[in-house]
């Protein structure tokens, strides 16, 4: 009995033991089963994010391509490259696409002058500049020289497209022009706390987060807050104007006709085409109406700074339709301008242009189309010209014969009796008893 006791405490021993080595064993075992899954796991990467493309070439005005991800940009060779872009990208035949980036597309000839940027999402360089701001590429071709039209091709587009961005942007012009970009510096510098980018010259290989090719325009001098990404208005980018050339005077408040103080006209005047032959008996009618006169013309136009504060402090703006009237951007809030309409039955176009953009912007509007007897070509046509008798015959035979005739080739002599008419009108509107 004896015996059989201590063979079975032998056999517990020995099963303890051996149970004792093997839990050993095992966690011997544990580094080395580590290193076996760190090794095989070791070179599975993570998957790639891709870069994303979406373009729009819908719009009558403009193409613009947006893209995220991995871009890449060559500004001497104009272009930009998408790298790894995803399948829901916008699909680019033999892997590229075109863009003249000015919001005129439907004038072919004035497009011409703007250069082309492909974007294209095959091989790309490495980069040897990164950034890490979005990128926004314009372009001031065409008709920079014109202030209308640097108003409404390029900064309310480019405001419309870069403004969210809080300055954190980087822009990017082609077709660089530097004195435009000194005239308007103090804008451009509002919208990016960067300097703009020579694209025609800029050799680096620029890599960005993001980036737009083509700016966003809706109407001449408009912004359709429907349209625009984030809800802009005509209100919200003159009130940008206002902070970037730090205007003060926010609102035309009506002037008191008891008191001393008179409201502030400003007429601007231009000096080869559309001009008032008989300007000065027009400024001296607006004067004896009741209204402190300033005459602005080209050379005080030309500061634009200095310009902008000047008309601030205006509750008036008179003009003969033409670029100058532009600067209605910076009159305080309930301003009024006046556009006089030459004559030739382009009272449409007047009015799309600078006066159906006017109650957008907070201001009213005010309408003097000449008449035959204002136009300076009874001077040169006869009476019985059709150009007189039917001045749409002119329209009809296009728009180069329209411009010639009614708007390069006539100034206007305003019938002082019914303008001062009109300014009383004025006058009665911005002032109170």
């Amino acid at each position: 009995m004896k015996a059989r006791r201590r063979n079975k405490s032998s056999q517990k021993l020995v099963c303890r033991g051996a149970a004792a080595a093997a839990a050993r064993a095992a966690w011997l075992l544990v580094p080395l089963l580590v290193f076996v899954v760190l090794k095989t796991t070791r070179h599975v990467a993570a998957p790639r994010a891709r870069s994303k493309l979406t373009c729009n070439f819908s719009s009558k005005r403009m193409d613009i391509c947006a893209m995220e991800g991995d871009i890449r940009m060559h500004g001497k060779s104009a272009t930009l490259y998408v790298v790894a872009a995803s399948d829901d990208s916008y699909r680019l035949e033999k892997g590229m696409v075109t863009i003249r980036p000015y919001p005129r597309k439907w004038e072919i000839e004035s497009m011409k002058a703007v250069r082309e940027v492909t974007i294209r999402t095959s091989t790309s360089p490495r980069c040897t500049v990164t950034h890490d701001v979005p990128a926004v590429v314009f372009s001031t071709g065409a008709y920079r020289s014109n202030f209308f039209h640097s108003m409404t091709d390029i900064i309310i587009p480019l405001y419309n497209t870069a403004r969210e961005y809080d300055g954190h942007v980087q822009l990017v012009a082609t077709d660089f022009n530097r004195n435009w970009i000194s005239h308007y510096r103090h804008i451009l510098a509002a919208l990016s706390v960067y300097p703009v980018i020579d694209f025609d010259t800029d050799e680096a290989v620029r890599c960005f987060p993001s980036a737009h090719v083509g700016t966003e325009s809706h109407e001449e001098m408009r912004i359709n807050p429907a349209l625009s990404r984030k809800g802009y208005t005509m209100l919200d980018f003159r009130d940008f104007l206002g902070s970037a050339y730090s205007l003060n005077h926010t609102w035309a408040n009506p002037v008191n006709r008891s008191s001393r103080q008179r409201p502030r006209l400003v007429m601007v005047l231009r000096r080869q085409s559309r001009s008032i032959t008989n300007e000065a008996e027009a400024l001296a009618a607006a004067k004896e109406v009741g209204f402190e006169v300033v005459a602005a013309g080209p050379k005080m136009v030309r500061d634009m700074a200095r310009f902008a504060k000047m008309v601030r402090s205006c509750n008036v703006m008179v003009g003969v339709h033409g670029a100058g009237l532009t600067n209605m951007l910076f009159l305080p809030h309930n301003g009024t301008v006046m556009q006089i309409i030459p004559w030739g039955e382009i009272k449409w176009q007047c009015w799309h242009e600078l006066g159906r953009p006017v109650p957008d912007m907070g201001l009213r509007y005010v309408e003097y189309e000449a008449t035959a007897e204002e136009t300076t070509l009874k001077d040169i046509y006869p009476k019985d010209h059709v150009l007189f008798t039917d001045p749409n015959s002119i329209h009809k035979q296009g728009f180069d014969n329209v411009w010639k005739i009614f708007l390069q080739g006539q100034n206007v002599t305003l019938d002082i009796d019914r303008f001062r008419g009109v300014m009383q009108q004025i006058y009665q509107s911005v002032t109170i008893t």
